[in-house]
């Protein structure tokens, strides 16, 4: 990495824009009606639909550093309809119940650009979709039957590209083949929470900062420096639950990484391609996340160190120089031509896995605590439509609202086993990457149409088919 290159600093997005004006923490024991426990996308949008709907609502967040501390200001930038654990969902509750979450996902990517609007504040917003290469022989069949996959599922305008379309789209080194959804945007993820908490306190919801929730009971939400009491506790933290009193094993907090270039002139832009400003992805095993930022740059991610023993996480986004560097061959991989391209910023952050790669929200209606997430990465757009489902499920409980399509959701209440203790998470989580690494570096080498065995194996180790 370039000696000139940020590294941490919690990521680019906030180098780029700023970081906010600290909100005060809690001043002591206080009570509302509903308290909020996260001040990232989900535990902000839930706020905000929740006083949207019930205005005369006392709702209060509580975020232990600033909103948007967490995976929220350090994602990539894909508002997209991806979900995790949807063919899971359909084994367990019929294929059609599958298509309604997959619906519900396409038309949250709209939803999120219409509040935006409405609110008018800038995101970056570019709802150019999202187009995933393939690039190896073994790729392409992944691919294919990735797109049969999606439209089984009820996605009729996903377009299958070959060799030739995806270069006219954006050129790729060796790709093969794209597939193409519409359902996708880029976002600036530090404008969004931003202008998500601005709009929040608007309709006159309070936010704490700087206040960390060491314990969530019934009623209760704890913290140093006083206790909030309230009819319902919503848990909206993500990859910190582990951080929480009895929560060490519920969701494992991933760890994803990523680098920004400096800004590319206007010859290598024109070398690339990319003008629809699509999202970018791949088939790889061990995959890469990708945009193009409204500044001029790529911003591009992937799995580092993915895992740290005891459920930890970060010191502020800072990355180890060999992530850097495998993120960098990824980008030189892709567009050779960028080879002397400096890196102008890394950082990391961490995503909640549950143990069967599921996202879920739930409202346990005996003790009025509520969670969302689990989202595997997914979670810019998931988090939107779970915070609109927490809503509706606090309204039906409090008997200010019934059943609705997003009650009836087939995630909604589920429940999965946890994550088995140290050192056996640790052991598990490094050799499956390992082994995805693998697996991408034969298929590279083979020129084989199969999939290797090895992420097959790696797939059922995990729990992840």
């Amino acid at each position: 990495m370039s000696s000139r290159a940020v590294n941490g600093g919690i990521s680019f997005w906030y180098a780029d824009d700023g970081f906010p004006e600290a909100r005060e923490p809690l001043g002591g024991d206080a009570s509302a009606d509903v308290v909020i426990v996260g001040g990232g996308y989900t535990g902000l949008w839930t706020a905000y639909y929740l006083k949207k709907a019930v205005p005369f609502l006392r709702i209060t967040v509580l975020e232990q550093k600033f909103c948007g501390y967490g995976a929220s200001g350090r994602n990539g930038g894909w508002l997209y309809n991806g979900i995790a654990g949807r063919d899971q969902y359909a084994r367990l509750h019929g294929h059609e119940a599958a298509v309604r979450l997959q619906m519900a996902m396409n038309g949250t990517v709209d939803e999120v650009v219409r509040v935006v609007g409405e609110e008018g504040f800038d995101a970056g917003l570019h709802k150019g979709g999202v187009l995933e290469v393939a690039r190896t022989p073994a790729q392409l069949a992944r691919l294919r039957a990735f797109h049969e996959h999606e439209l089984s599922y009820g996605e009729k305008d996903r377009e299958l590209y070959g060799a030739r379309e995806t270069a006219e789209r954006i050129r790729v080194a060796d790709a093969v083949g794209s597939s193409w959804t519409p359902h996708g945007a880029r976002v600036h993820p530090v404008k969004l929470v931003k202008g998500l908490a601005a709009a929040v306190e608007a309709l006159g919801v309070t936010i704490h900062e700087q206040t960390p929730v060491t314990e969530i009971r019934p009623k209760h939400a704890v913290t140093p420096y006083g206790t909030v009491r309230a009819p319902y506790v919503l848990r909206c933290i993500e990859g910190f639950t582990a951080a929480l009193k009895g929560q060490r094993r519920t969701w494992l907090p991933m760890n994803s990484s990523m680098i920004a270039t400096e800004p590319l002139t206007d010859e290598q832009w024109a070398a690339i391609g990319w003008e629809g400003l699509q999202t970018l992805g791949d088939m790889a095993h061990a995959y890469m996340y990708a945009q193009r930022t409204a500044d001029g740059r790529i911003a591009l991610g992937g799995r580092g160190v993915p895992y740290r023993f005891g459920s930890r996480t970060d010191n502020d986004g800072r990355t180890q120089a060999a992530t850097v560097e495998a993120l960098r061959e990824v980008l030189v991989g892709f567009f050779p031509m960028l080879a002397g391209t400096r890196i102008a910023h890394a950082w990391s952050g961490v995503l909640g896995v549950p143990r069967d790669w599921c996202a879920s929200v739930t409202l346990d209606r005996s003790t009025g605590i509520g969670w969302a997430g689990g989202y595997v990465g997914s979670g810019v757009a998931t988090a939107n439509l779970a915070a609109r489902t927490l809503r509706d499920l606090v309204q039906q409980d409090s008997g200010q609202g019934g059943r609705t399509e997003l009650t009836e959701l087939p995630w909604v209440g589920h429940k999965v086993r946890r994550w088995e203790p140290e050192p056996l998470r640790w052991l598990g989580v490094q050799g499956m990457y390992a082994t995805y690494r693998t697996a991408d570096r034969r298929e590279l080498t083979g020129h084989r149409a199969e999939s290797s065995r090895l992420a097959r194996w790696a797939d059922r180790i995990a729990g992840r088919h």
